[in-house]
């Protein structure tokens, strides 16, 4: 290996936690203003010669916190976002448009996948663009090999997965608690009458969503049918106490694309980046092998299924072994990419 391929770099970057506020360039309907998103950015204490930004969206009934859990006594090992820069690596966390910090649109109706995805690619190459020739921070040197994996979770990876395959943002997406399956059994009449048919299901999207939560921005009340879908019963009461700082409304019309059978299949069958799939031995979105099916244009695909662990995989002991898992990945194919470079350096 050469030595500019092994050298590291000290950052001198602003305060971990720093919250950017981005514009997206959206406006919807009758809003003035272009929407914002709201980003926070973690920085390692060093960063690689090879340096990687995941880019992380929460899952639906969260927001950015969902990557960075704290509970009271300071114990870092529920917090990706503090897994992950100590493994050096950077983290941006980021509430979704409508969610969080990000601003909300006076319809909410509107916030389709598509559109979504559209809002945050903007932002989050913004970000890249900054970070990649120094702007963005004060004192952070600029990271010209900076390549950027998008991380979603459930309902995010559904936001992921659509804006890879519309924009190409990534060199790589890590799929987490997410496969294409769906939730059928949840859906209202309505939208399960259309199953087999989804271009009438997206067309009908928005009413569709209507019948299933009433508003678009859908504050979920848990039950014991749904704390047992999660597999919550059996989480760490610590971790489970550091997710309420997470809570936050969902998305309605995501979440109903969500639940419908080949939500995101046509998508997720277009990337042929490298993925990683990560998802709970108990999780909620069925076998597990069936996911790594949906891409069928990946050749370079990661399995890892979380032994005795639910959807939100944080608060359950295999934790420790996904963040070893995915940083691993993560930074060994953006090595292997940045070796040609460094070649001929």
């Amino acid at each position: 290996m050469s030595e500019a391929a092994s050298a590291v770099r000290p950052a001198t970057p602003a305060p971990v936690g720093r919250v950017l506020r981005i514009d997206t360039g959206l406006r919807i309907g009758g809003d003035v203003d272009t929407l914002k998103l709201a980003v926070e950015l973690q920085l390692p204490q060093r960063i690689s010669a090879a340096p990687v930004l995941l880019v992380c969206m929460p899952g639906g009934g969260m927001n950015r916190r969902y990557w960075d859990l704290r509970p009271d006594d300071g114990d870092t090992s529920y917090s990706f976002a503090a897994q992950m820069t100590a493994r050096g690596l950077l983290v941006l966390l980021v509430d979704p448009v409508g969610i969080g910090d990000s601003d909300r649109p006076s319809d909410g109706w509107a916030l389709r996948p598509e559109v979504l995805a559209d809002a945050h690619h903007a932002a989050i190459a913004a970000v890249c663009a900054g970070l990649r020739d120094g702007s963005l921070v004060a004192g952070l040197p600029a990271l010209p090999q900076l390549q950027s994996i998008g991380v979603g979770h459930s309902l995010g990876a559904l936001l992921s997965i659509v804006q890879q395959a519309r924009h190409a943002s990534h060199a790589g997406i890590a799929v987490l608690g997410f496969g294409c399956d769906g939730l059928p059994d949840y859906l209202v009449p309505e939208a399960r009458a259309l199953i087999g048919d989804t271009e009438a299901f997206r067309m009908r999207l928005p009413e569709l969503a209507r019948a299933q939560f009433g508003e678009p921005f859908a504050t979920l009340k848990p039950s014991r049918p749904s704390t047992g879908l999660f597999a919550a019963e059996r989480a760490e009461m610590k971790g489970m106490l550091a997710l309420r700082p997470a809570a936050a409304p969902v998305l309605a019309v995501g979440a109903t694309q969500a639940m419908f059978p080949g939500n995101v299949a046509p998508e997720a069958a277009s990337i042929s980046v490298p993925v990683f799939v990560g998802v709970g031995e108990l999780d909620l979105v069925g076998p597990a092998q069936r996911i790594p099916a949906s891409f069928t244009a990946c050749h370079d695909l990661l399995l890892h299924v979380l032994p005795q662990a639910g959807h939100s995989h944080f608060l359950f002991p295999a934790r420790h072994g996904l963040y070893s898992r995915l940083a691993g990945w993560a930074q060994a194919f953006a090595a292997a990419q940045a070796a040609p470079s460094s070649l001929h350096s």
